[in-house]
């Protein structure tokens, strides 16, 4: 079992060109189940011995130990995608995984920030340093755009058209998409690229050179944005529940509440599914709803 599986990893990083971070959640994924079933039964079975039952077990284990249905949905497709690939190496001739139902989701609100609350995050960072102008980049770029974190981080000099006044970025799965940058974050970016100092190594990769960089020059990491951010949430006293992810998720509802197309949204997003991009019509609603029950005399 746990042999198929290094080979199912090789084969999604070589074969499927999938990103670091996918590959890492199929490995937590895959050998947890095989640990599990050490576990449990006191071996690791071939795949071809795996039945439905036992992945069922595993499932129930999941949900016992409080994993969050979202999670235990992503671990059931990696197993359903590990078996096709057994299948297919003819490590086993049935797809044991595919009868498990995945569990039904609760719709969860995402948090989203006010233009106020945005525009209180900007300005938190010190425009007089090095490392605040930065910041004060970094976040337009997010908030222009609806970045991902590991989108920012991937940016590359060569990315930037300030002609056009777009960027390139490469999203999940290294799916490339074309994004409108705003003149608030083209400025922002200007002023930091004038202070800027990368090492010389960076320095050397010239448009592959990383766009935003670290103290000691070199790239950043999504974990360094995420302490950032912690930090000027805290000088903008807003909500703790907000991450690098709610400025995505607050371009996307900003966006719906003026008027945008839910299609342009989506793209402008890179989700691959309408279906992931309607959850904002559904957060925007619900803004509407609380400007309407405040302001109207006869609403409640």
């Amino acid at each position: 079992m746990r042999s198929a599986i290094t080979q199912f990893l090789r084969f999604l990083a070589t074969e499927r060109n999938a990103s670091d971070l996918t590959v890492k959640a199929y490995r937590e994924d895959l050998f947890g189940m095989a640990d599990w079933m050490e576990a449990t039964t006191g071996e690791v079975p071939h795949p071809q011995q795996v039945s439905p039952q036992d992945l069922r077990g595993f499932q129930a284990a999941l949900a016992e130990a409080g994993y969050a249905r979202s999670t235990i949905s992503r671990k059931l497709a990696s197993l359903r995608s590990f078996f096709r690939f057994a299948i297919r190496q003819g490590l086993a001739t049935e797809n044991p995984a595919k009868p498990l139902r995945n569990p039904r989701r609760q719709r969860k609100l995402p948090h989203v920030l006010s233009t106020a609350e945005i525009g209180r995050l900007l300005l938190a960072p010190p425009a007089a340093e090095t490392a605040g102008l930065r910041d004060r980049a970094i976040l337009e770029t997010m908030y222009s755009a609806g970045l991902r974190v590991s989108e920012l981080v991937g940016l590359r000099d060569g990315d930037l058209d300030s002609d056009q006044q777009i960027i390139r970025v490469r999203g999940k799965g290294r799916k490339e998409r074309i994004s409108p940058l705003g003149s608030y974050a083209w400025k922002a970016i200007r002023r930091y690229a004038r202070k800027r100092q990368r090492d010389p190594k960076t320095e050397s990769l010239g448009r592959q050179a990383p766009v935003f960089v670290n103290r000691f020059g070199r790239i950043l990491t999504t974990r360094s944005v995420g302490r950032m951010l912690e930090k000027h949430i805290a000088v903008a006293g807003l909500d703790l529940r907000t991450s690098p992810h709610t400025l995505r998720h607050s371009f996307a509802t900003h966006l719906l509440d003026r008027g945008a197309d839910i299609r342009s949204v989506q793209e402008l997003l890179g989700h691959k599914s309408l279906a992931t991009t309607q959850i904002y019509t559904h957060v925007s609603a619900a803004s509407l709803r609380q400007v309407y029950e405040k302001a109207h005399p006869r609403a409640t």
